[in-house]
């Protein structure tokens, strides 16, 4: 598959386009979006990557993120791969934006510009196994435990916007 990607700049906005797997390549910044979905118990819905993914396959990460499509806009994508990931969907919230980069051993580079989305759900997923080895809803005490004993077992854009989103989530949802 040839999907591209929207090349942006460092305040998020679109430059061009770009086949996937080269900006991946190449480190070019692109648009991205990571989605955390929390049910009615506050627990967090995690993903663990499949293992054969471009990068960080078997990692355990937030409960789905990708690119939009062209012409697509991010809170579409984000409830597309929703459920094209997890087989659900819910009322989304984008929370915020940031950037990283991040080279990976098999020399790939993960250079985003990311939106953060959040949505409540007690929906029972059914994630495709194309893309998801494994699932679990987390409390997120013991989330934030397993992050500090065994970070290897996370993907690194998941790590740099948790503790973030959990603030939001916290000023928010548990009034």
């Amino acid at each position: 598959m040839n999907d591209s990607v929207m090349i942006v700049d460092a305040d998020g906005q679109t430059r061009g386009t770009m086949e996937k797997m080269a900006a991946h390549r190449t480190g070019t910044m692109h648009r991205a979006f990571s989605v955390f979905i929390f049910n009615s118990k506050g627990q967090l819905l995690l993903q663990q990557r499949a293992l054969d993914k471009y990068h960080s396959g078997g990692l355990w990460t937030n409960t789905c993120c990708s690119h939009p499509r062209l012409g697509e806009s991010t809170p579409n994508a984000a409830h597309r791969r929703l459920q094209e990931e997890m087989g659900m969907d819910c009322e989304l919230t984008e929370l915020f934006q940031f950037s990283y980069r991040h080279e990976f051993e098999n020399g790939l580079i993960e250079n985003e510009y990311d939106h953060v989305f959040m949505g409540i759900s007690d929906d029972l997923p059914v994630p495709n196994e194309a893309e998801v080895a494994g699932i679990r809803y987390m409390d997120t005490d013991l989330l934030l435990f397993d992050l500090i004993e065994q970070p290897d077992k996370y993907t690194p854009w998941f790590k740099i916007c948790l503790e973030q989103v959990l603030e939001i989530y916290y000023q928010n949802c548990l009034k």
